[in-house]
């Protein structure tokens, strides 16, 4: 049995390899380093920025012991038709890091997203054709040192 995984992981490895080789797989697609993503980060950038103040729970830490799994949580079911939740992080190099279609949906997300430094984050609820935006401060520090 250990012999097919390592045939298994050996094919797959070299079918990689092969794809990274001919262009057919870079990184800019591999990392959604595109410009459609970046024109929809910069959308939710400039959205957070005329939207209303929320009335739905928005939990993250307040300290971050480690800026690449920053975990968060959107609570908006008690809203009505919710159709979108997206989170912001202002100081990220692509603002926008996680964005959720909830078409026939509860309001409710939880999800890990990655800091690069301590930066305000903007959770922004669209229910009803109108956006609402909570923000929190998240600190991140080296080691989980609070100071």
């Amino acid at each position: 049995m250990k012999r097919r995984l390592f045939l298994k992981s050996a094919m797959a490895g070299s079918a990689v390899a092969t794809a990274v080789g001919a262009g057919l797989l870079t990184p800019s697609m591999v990392f959604a380093n595109s410009a459609a993503f970046k024109a929809k980060s910069d959308s939710a950038a400039a959205s957070a920025a005329g939207a209303g103040k929320g009335s739905f729970k928005f939990k993250a830490p307040k300290i971050a012991e480690n800026g690449a799994v920053v975990p968060m949580t959107v609570d908006a079911s008690k809203m009505d038709g919710v159709t979108n939740i997206s989170i912001v992080v202002k100081k990220n190099g692509t603002p926008l890091a996680a964005s959720f279609n909830l078409t026939g949906a509860q309001g409710y997300v939880s999800t890990r997203v990655k800091m690069g430094k301590t930066s305000p984050v903007v959770a922004l609820v669209t229910a009803g054709g109108a956006t609402t935006a909570v923000t929190q401060e998240v600190k991140v520090t080296i080691g989980g040192c609070g100071g």
